[in-house]
């Protein structure tokens, strides 16, 4: 009936959006406008996007917990700030439990759960809460003196009278108080992704930083209205430098399919000036050649463009060329930037008439709005500012020095100009390499009967025969050569009772066979029984025996039996809780190895604190370490440096704070008493060159699919490459820098493919970045690691023989790089997207199949879900049975016995041989896009995954794909009735909380006067060029986590979120 508007937003330090995102995609279908805030949203950014935008609802999704603690905060700051009318709607999956629903409920607070969602459908359960909001706020108008005061809220309720022409009165007096400000107009418009909205953030944060916040901003978003009626407001999720009191930021839709500007655009600019504001910024769609509507609106225009108009005699078809006054060529790092530039010069010249003007002195800037503190910017900031001021800017004293030239210099990309295409590169180099095998298998096949032959013959019979043979022979490879004749040789050594090879200078004696209890004699190593020579010469290239090129089957030659491939998985409270449950699960197991989940304000790099959206989340979900002395206490009791012991860190943010903190605690704890400082750095040394385990920190896949980027990804990358030359100063061999993580691609709502060519193409794209760096393919790539996840589809089977497959082929006949580097080595998770809430002890039978899966693929490592983490961090007793679940397969499971169980299935071969392909292609694709970053900048890998995450939610719940307990073989009616079974809730106790709160401002008091000087460094280190882990390792012996995030955000800039 009226238009109705949302907020939508995951919860702060929330990177799970797949969910809100397909909610706000279905408001839009319905016809409401959504003005989507995407992930890691405060209660106080929500609230302020709620004020400022007008709106009848907000709707949040939580998932890493705190859930009750968020929406009653919300709930309490939205009637704080005026805002009691907001409808708050939320939803967690499964993570919101029966009773945190009712409490939330009698709060105010509706909360879907699945069986709404069941019961309801996602179309039914939209239209409820659209139903629900359907109020006309434009019948209630504002407070005329408060609006004429400043007040956010009286504006935002006099722009929805305006935007629907319900008060002429109002209008009148809106324009009448407008009329005595001077108050300046500038009007941004241009190409559809140009990157208007990153620019608008950007000139905006610059008046901040130039005035010190002495102007107030308003800024106002138009975004179209769809035919069929609804809108994304899409822009306002871009904006960083968003801030009540001083940038007021509103959107708007046309509300009229196919108009550039709102009907009532000139009352909405008259209110912005009569509520006191300075300056007022009207960014319009990006429509293309004809966008000029918005030059009678305002009195300074800027038109924002791309080097990638085509041909330059597409030029004189743009108004604005005629009619603005400034251009901003923005991606300027962009190929072709300086010709664009020039190009555009040059036609403002001939527009303009000014024929006796040099092109470089047109109004034209080449800038990098997504480059932190970008000097074009900073350029076309001034000039902006100079032309604002002959229309009515007041006049302050900035402190932004000037800055000479029109254009972004020093533009260095990750990867240099002209590589790409290096993906494409990639597909061709695995195609090329099974060409050959067809190419030389038919070869061999064809030696082997002309031998057969030759040897039936008479010796004058067989002179042709023999000429024959030497042609074939003469077209073999001579490492086809030596496959076949070392072949039998390979055979022999898996006939004894036990092999002897060599790792890293060590013989390692395991044995050939195991007998089972029925008197089999069962080897560990099954080989193929080819009679034909083609045949075992496709097999040796296609797949070998593991440990042997190209890897399919697993890198090393045997598994350890010593260790199992088990992981200690834990996290939750204080660092001294989770240390318990380590020492807890680690009890009598030969290997000890650690995997670590942080909480997720730990995640986001910040520092616990008593705000209650952040209070909430202290130790849920996760352990919260802040500071050095957490991590030390973390890992107590445990030998770091032990050739048993391994500690992984599932981090990427702010990974390379924490692997610091990590490091010192180990040298800390070897050093120990030790005095003498050449005995001390020796000791450091041998720590570092001997630590085992990973830290996650793939900064690219955060960016694609679980959303835990904090920093510029120009930034991360960079801290990413220091670590890794840090790595290759320091010998740290056993330790990996990266862990190239598919699976939170997965867990966002990627297919097993797409996970899987988005991972390769992740890893690949480090490869090409480290080597741009200078640094040697042998002196990284050791150091590189995968993660990815199992779920239930067909094609996790084969994950790990791809994996292996192409990475070795490209590393080996690409990169040239030796043994060490070709052998992928990857961890498994079970999948968290199969664990459900519905029906939660079936978690642990999908879990155990997807187990059985990658033990039979030989994952270098695995951790099982606990059946209850659907809905919390795991109980005790819900992660014994996990570990158990793979401790069963790999003690009791007889087949498990056999480490190379699939190969020679006919299903095996031909699915890897499909998934692969299916891979390439999609490598092909990506560089089509410019590569994983240019397709990252389009949104290609977010927008297959939201797709394919869409697919899956449609389908589970039209009941298509079945899920057993979920949406088919349901509980009988009489169990649905009872009362659902009260869970037990891992969450951290109010003592942990305090005593991490006390914790962390003993460890400020202590380190006040070092951790300035510590900071100063550490900025310093960023700007000049310098490594910053070096100067990280330091820092964080004085600093703590949120400390350092901050001054990361002065010197690397923040992350900006996409749509």
């Amino acid at each position: 009936m009226h238009p109705v508007r949302f907020v939508t937003a995951a919860s702060l330090f929330d990177g799970h959006d797949a969910a809100i995102t397909i909610m706000r995609r279905l408001l839009q279908s319905q016809g409401a406008e959504v003005v989507h805030l995407g992930h890691d949203r405060s209660v106080e950014e929500v609230v302020t996007a709620a004020l400022q935008e007008d709106v009848q609802g907000v709707a949040v999704s939580s998932y890493q917990g705190g859930h009750v603690e968020y929406f009653s905060y919300l709930v309490e700051r939205l009637a704080e700030r005026g805002a009691g009318h907001v409808k708050v709607f939320g939803g967690g999956g499964g993570t919101i439990v029966p009773d945190e629903i009712a409490l939330l409920a009698e709060r105010g607070v509706r909360i879907f759960s699945p069986q709404d969602g069941q019961r309801l459908g996602l179309p039914g359960m939209i239209a409820e809460v659209i139903q629900d909001c359907d109020a006309d706020l434009s019948a209630q108008g504002p407070d005329v003196e408060a609006l004429l005061a400043g007040d956010e809220a009286a504006l935002a309720r006099a722009i929805t009278v305006l935007e629907a022409g319900a008060d002429p009165a109002l209008a009148a007096a809106v324009r009448q108080a407008a009329d005595r400000r001077g108050v300046p107009v500038l009007g941004i418009t241009g190409t559809g992704g140009s990157g208007k909205s990153s620019l608008t953030d950007e000139l905006v944060r610059r008046l901040r930083r130039d005035s010190e916040d002495k102007l107030r901003v308003a800024v106002l978003a138009v975004d179209p209205t769809r035919r069929r009626g609804g809108a994304l407001l899409g822009d306002r999720i871009r904006m960083n430098s968003i801030a009540p009191g001083v940038v007021f930021f509103r959107s708007v839709a046309t509300r009229t399919p196919g108009a550039q500007l709102p009907a009532h655009l000139g009352d909405i600019v008259a209110a912005f000036k009569a509520a006191g504001y300075d300056l007022v910024v009207v960014e319009t769609p990006g429509i293309g050649q004809g966008d000029a509507a918005i030059v009678p609106a305002v009195d300074v225009s800027l038109y924002v463009m791309t080097p990638d108009f085509g041909a330059p005699s597409q030029l004189e078809k743009i108004d604005m060329l005629d009619l603005a006054d400034a251009v901003a060529i923005n991606k300027f790092e962009r190929r072709g930037a300086e010709d664009a530039l020039r190009d555009v010069a040059r036609q403002i010249v001939r527009n303009r008439g000014q024929f006796g003007t040099p092109w470089q002195e047109m109004p034209v800037f080449g800038t990098s709005a997504a480059r932190f503190d970008d000097n074009g910017v900073s350029a076309l900031y001034h000039h902006l500012k100079g032309l604002l001021r002959e229309h009515g800017l007041a006049d302050f004293a900035g402190v932004l020095p000037p800055v000479a030239g029109r254009t972004s210099t020093g533009l260095r990309s990750v990867l240099p100009a002209g590589r790409e295409r290096y993906l494409a590169e990639i597909a061709q180099t695995v195609r090329d390499y099974h060409a050959t095998t067809a190419e030389q298998v038919e070869l061999v096949r064809r030696r082997q009967h002309l031998t057969t032959a030759r040897d039936l013959l008479s010796t004058e019979d067989a002179a042709p025969v023999r000429a024959l043979l030497t042609q074939t022979e003469q077209g073999l490879r001579g490492d086809v050569h030596e496959l076949l004749e070392q072949w039998p040789a390979v055979r022999a050594r898996y006939d004894g009772d036990e092999q002897v090879y060599t790792v890293r200078g060590k013989d390692i004696r395991t044995p050939l066979a195991r007998t089972t209890l029925s008197g089999t004699r069962q080897p560990r190593v099954a080989l193929p029984r080819y009679g034909d020579d083609g045949e075992l010469l496709r097999f040796l290239r296609a797949e070998h025996l593991p440990g042997s090129f190209p890897f399919t089957a697993g890198v090393f030659p045997f598994k350890r039996t010593e260790e199992a491939p088990a992981r200690m998985f834990a996290g939750e409270g204080d660092a001294f809780r989770t240390n318990r449950r380590f020492h807890l699960l680690s009890a009598g197991q030969p290997a000890t190895r650690l995997s670590t989940a942080f909480d997720s304000v730990t995640l986001y790099g910040r520092d616990p604190e008593r705000r209650p959206d952040v209070y909430g989340k202290v130790g849920t979900s996760g352990v919260s370490i802040a500071t050095v002395d957490d991590m030390r206490e973390l890992y107590a009791g445990f030998d770091l440096c032990a050739p048993t012991t391994s500690v992984s860190m599932t981090i990427n943010g702010p990974a390379p704070a924490i692997l610091a903190m990590f490091f010192n605690a180990v040298i800390d704890q070897q050093v120990g008493d030790a005095t003498d400082e050449t005995e001390r750095r020796a000791i450091a040394a041998r720590a570092l060159s001997t630590v085992r385990g990973t830290v996650q920190a793939d900064i690219l896949k955060e960016d694609q699919g679980q959303n835990t980027c904090i920093f510029s990804t120009e930034f991360a990358l960079r801290c990413m490459a220091d670590m890794q030359e840090w790595f290759i100063q320091r010998q740290v061999r056993n330790f990996y820098s990266v862990s190239i993580s598919g699976y939170h691609i997965a867990e966002a709502g990627a297919n097993p493919i797409s996970q899987l060519a988005f991972t390769l193409a992740n890893g690949f794209t480090y490869v090409e970045a480290y080597l741009a760096r200078g640094m040697a393919i042998d002196d990284f790539a050791p150091n590189l690691s995968f993660f990815f996840s199992n779920g239930m589809d067909t094609e996790y089977t084969v994950i790990g023989r791809v994996a292996r497959r192409i990475w070795a082929v490209a590393m080996r006949d690409k990169y040239g790089a030796g043994e060490r580097a070709q052998k992928l080595k990857y961890h498994v998770q079970t999948s968290g997207r199969s664990l459900h809430a519905q029906e939660m002890d079936f978690n642990d039978i999908r879990t155990t199949l997807q187990a059985l899966c990658a033990i039979y693929d030989s994952a270098n490592s695995l951790h099982t879900n606990a059946y209850d983490e659907a809905v919390t961090t795991p109980t005790a007793q819900s992660v014994r049975r996990a570990l158990a679940i793979q401790m069963i397969i790999d003690a009791e499971w007889g087949l498990a016995g056999t480490e190379n169980a699939l190969q020679g299935s006919f299903i095996v071969e031909q699915l890897t041989d499909l998934v692969e392909e299916a891979v390439l292609a999609e490598f092909e694709r990506i560089a089509d896009r410019g590569g994983v970053l240019g397709a990252m900048e389009t949104g290609y890998q977010r927008g297959r995954i939201q797709d394919e995450s869409m697919l899956y939610e449609q389908r589970k719940h039209d009941g298509s794909l079945p899920i057993i307990g979920v949406n088919t073989f349901l509980a009988p009616p009489s169990d649905e009735d009872a009362p659902p079974p009260r869970l037990e809730l891992a969450r951290a106790t109010e003592g942990e909380k305090e005593s991490q709160l006390a914790r962390l401002a003993d460890f400020h008091t202590r380190n006040a006067s070092e951790a300035p000087a510590a900071l100063a460094r550490l900025k310093a280190a960023a700007t000049s060029g310098g490594n910053v882990f070096e100067a990280l390792m330091d820092a964080v012996r004085y600093c703590s986590l949120g400390q350092i995030s901050d001054a990361f955000f002065e010197v690397g800039g923040q992350y900006r979120r996409n749509v």
